[in-house]
Parts: structure tokens; C-alpha cells; sequence
């Protein structure tokens, strides 16, 4: 019998799932133009193929080990050890920073999910607005206080 080990909390930063509706919208009204007589137009349906693939696979997952980021064509993992601190461009973007000075784009995280990332850290983030000061961080039910 494997024992499991607990991992904490677990928090997954996407595109919302809804996302896909637009795309198969999208696909959808291609049709005419796609299937006209002229030869090749059927390509168009790249577009959508694309978009359906990104929503699906991008995505940033905060755990107790570190940042997980899954990107169209790649997959990282950084232990929060590696991780130096978060920088916010002017569009409200997060990219962490690594000890190494590097910078990682964060999809889909933005700064309202800072106090998330400082729980799921367990303080080896810090909140920088504040909201989690007064959370314990290592009780199971700190999340809904």
C-alpha cells in the first residue's frame, strides 16, 4: 500500500474553461469562408486550433513545493528556494523572479492573486497588500476565515 503525502494547498491560475465556447463560435462561423472554392482557405482553421490548444494547456500552479508553469510548448518547475521574488509590470502582470535574476512569465496570474500565492507559500511569499497578515498560514482552515 503507497503512503501518500500531504501537499498542502494547491491553487491553478487559467484561462477560464468558458474560453472554448468563443473559439468553437469562432470555428463555426469560419465555415463558409473555410469550405469556399477557393483551394486551401480550409487552413484558416489553424487559428482555432491554436486558441483551443493555448486555453487548455496554459496555466500557473501554486503548491506547497513551488510555482508550476505550463505554457504551449514548455513546462517549468521552480521550488519557491528558487524563486527570489514577484515583479508587476504596468498592465497588472506577475513574473517571478529567480535567484539567478531571470524573470518567468506567470499566465493568468495577476496582482489580486497575490494574497492566494502568499497562502499557498506558506509564507515564504509575502503578501505585499496585506490581506493575509492576520492568517495563520498553517492552519487547514485558514482559507476561510
Amino acid at each position: 500500500m503507497a503512503e501518500t503525502q500531504h501537499e498542502g494547498r494547491k491553487a491553478i491560475f487559467r484561462v477560464p474553461l468558458i474560453t472554448l465556447l468563443a473559439v468553437v463560435f469562432l470555428a463555426v462561423c469560419m465555415i463558409p469562408a473555410a469550405f469556399a472554392d477557393v483551394p486551401g482557405l480550409w487552413l484558416m482553421y489553424v487559428v482555432p486550433i491554436g486558441l483551443f490548444v493555448y486555453v487548455l494547456r496554459t496555466r500557473t500552479v501554486a503548491s506547497a513545493r513551488g510555482l508550476s508553469v505550463r505554457t504551449v510548448f514548455g513546462h517549468r518547475e521552480m521550488p519557491w528556494s528558487a524563486l527570489k521574488g514577484l515583479a508587476i509590470n504596468d498592465k497588472a502582470k506577475v513574473r517571478a523572479v529567480l535567484t539567478d535574476g531571470s524573470e518567468v512569465a506567470l499566465p493568468s496570474v495577476r496582482t489580486r492573486h497575490l494574497p492566494v500565492i502568499s497562502l499557498v507559500s506558506e509564507g515564504r511569499m509575502k503578501d505585499p497588500s496585506g490581506l493575509t497578515d492576520d492568517v495563520d498560514p498553517e492552519s487547514p482552515d485558514a482559507a476561510t476565515d
